[in-house]
């Protein structure tokens, strides 16, 4: 089997180094995909295109070609040809109508042909030729030279004939490690996975980073969609990921940090970490997944002062972009389902969020905080290469949820302390203390192992994440409290037998009001 990729139109825009340094990459970057898929092929890279030749016919291994060529940061689109020689142009007309005149069946088709060569004929004669020849032996339905069924593609080098049997998409793009690095702060959501795969489409190697302010199992999840991104758009090169231990950062702006400059602050100090994880791998840019006025920490103002803690170039590729755009371009990478199953770290919320922070404001408030908190997080940062990642299961929160607790559990409640004063939780047969959910790694060993304790917050999501932490510490007696939400009733005969219920009840308790009154009147 054979393939020719066509590359992205900017690369054969560029002067001839340019244009060489890129093809040479390219070609590189397709022969380790080859080889890491388990499969040999001759790739050569040519002057306006990449052939790529295979001496096999297995369709697993086609599967994986077509995988690359696809996915693979530089090509335009790709063709899956059938090479053969030629003399005249009967035998072009021949060749093509075996490959492509049983597809033409009941369609409308025209012949483009490209030709390189010293011929006695010109492309156009051998369009009219093919295509009238494929008009009268085949079931086609007719010739349309605009927005046909089909477009039969010929190349002609010389005495060497392609016939085009399918043509891929590619995503276009520079080859990869062709522009740089870049370590992307990856979150695993819809904005930051999309940053990602921008990044590698436009050819720079990129790393990932993440602040873990919620456990292991939101590690997890993050460490599926960058290897998910890396495996399927960046694997011709190696990538790192990095760990950095959040909680006590979150802990230490939560009890220090005004309400309405927490995100604002968070942000900083993601940034001064990221610019210390940069530096121990060389790398001058970082990415991020922020988009204007997305939330309060994105308006310009606020952008301005956070860019102002780093003198590292912040890269913001969906700056301008709106979020059915983005979830849009996540749904065609293949992230969409990542990001709307991520558990979700909801733990520094300000009440009234500042959209116009100043910067003596936030230095002054930033004055409370220990830096050496910060420090130690960057210090104990674990780096991995992603190629070496486990792919753990899907359902890797598998926690114990309980909705009706035995009165002998202990509900633990680990929401932050203002949402424990809004809302307190009510239970009449259960005792209930409050752990906010940044200091449970520092009081674990609170937890009695005889005794049963249910982790609780609004969403679930929060208790689950460190609930499953402590599994897997081997704390088995950790569970996770999820309050029944009240039944709803869609039947309308169920509706009704309520209604009626309720004004029996009534009526009831009326008629004992009556009974009383005329007792009373009588005495």
């Amino acid at each position: 089997m054979k393939f020719v990729a066509k590359y992205f139109p900017e690369i054969i825009m560029k002067s001839r180094p340019v244009r060489k340094r890129l093809l040479k990459q390219l070609q590189m970057n397709v022969r380790n995909l080859v080889g890491r898929n388990g499969f040999k092929a001759d790739v050569q890279g040519q002057w306006d295109n990449l052939y790529v030749g295979i001496n096999s016919e297995d369709p697993a291994i086609r599967r994986a070609m077509i995988n690359i060529l696809t996915h693979t940061p530089g090509i335009a689109f790709s063709y899956e040809i059938e090479e053969h020689d030629f003399d005249t142009m009967d035998d072009a007309y021949q060749i093509i109508k075996a490959v492509n005149g049983p597809s033409l069946a009941g369609k409308t088709f025209c012949v483009r042909v490209k030709r390189r060569g010293d011929h006695e004929y010109n492309s156009n004669d051998v369009e009219r030729y093919i295509g009238g020849g494929l008009l009268k032996e085949t079931d086609a339905i007719g010739v349309k030279l605009k927005n046909p069924d089909i477009t039969v593609q010929v190349e002609i080098r010389d005495q060497l004939l392609f016939a085009i049997k399918h043509r891929f998409e590619g995503i276009g793009g520079y080859p990869l490690g062709s522009q740089g690095d870049t370590l992307s702060l990856i979150s695993g959501g819809f904005d930051s996975s999309v940053a990602s795969y921008m990044m590698m489409k436009r050819g720079i190697k990129t790393h990932y980073c993440f602040f873990n302010l919620g456990g292991s199992a939101h590690e997890v999840g993050v460490k599926q969609v960058a290897y998910y991104l890396w495996d399927k758009y960046g694997a011709s090169h190696k990538a790192r990921f990095i760990s950095v231990p959040f909680e006590g950062v979150v802990k230490e702006i939560l009890e220090n940090v005004a309400d309405g400059h927490m995100g604002v602050v968070l942000k900083r100090m993601m940034y001064r970490a990221a610019e210390q994880v940069a530096d121990s791998i060389n790398l001058e840019t970082f990415v991020t997944g922020e988009s204007i006025a997305q939330v309060s920490s994105q308006t310009l103002t606020n952008l301005a002062v956070i860019d102002k803690v780093t003198d590292k170039l912040v890269l913001r590729p969906l700056i301008v972009m709106d979020k059915p755009e983005i979830i849009s371009l996540a749904r065609k990478i293949g992230t969409e389902t990542f990001a709307a199953t991520m558990p979700e770290y909801c733990g520094v919320i300000s009440v009234k969020p500042t959209t116009e922070a100043k910067m003596t404001r936030v230095l002054a408030e930033e004055a409370n905080f220990d830096l050496e908190v910060l420090n130690q997080a960057v210090k104990d940062s674990t780096h991995q290469y992603i190629g070496n990642l486990v792919k753990e299961e899907n359902d890797s929160l598998e926690v114990a949820c309980i909705s009706l607790p035995s009165p002998s559990d202990i509900i633990v409640d680990i929401r932050h302390p203002n949402e424990v004063e809004d809302a307190p939780l009510d239970l009449n047969h259960n005792d209930i203390i409050t752990m906010p959910f940044y200091e449970i790694g520092t009081r674990k060993d609170e937890f009695k192992a005889e005794q049963t304790y249910l982790f609780y917050c609004q969403k679930g999501t929060m208790s689950k994440i460190h609930a499953h932490h402590l599994n897997s510490q081997g704390m088995k007696n950790i569970k996770v409290y999820l309050e029944e939400k009240p039944k709803m009733i869609d039947n309308k005969a169920e509706k009704r037998a309520l209604w009626e219920a309720k004004q029996a009840a009534e009526l009831e308790a009326n008629a004992e009001i009556n009974i009383e009154l005329e007792d009373a009147i009588k005495d």
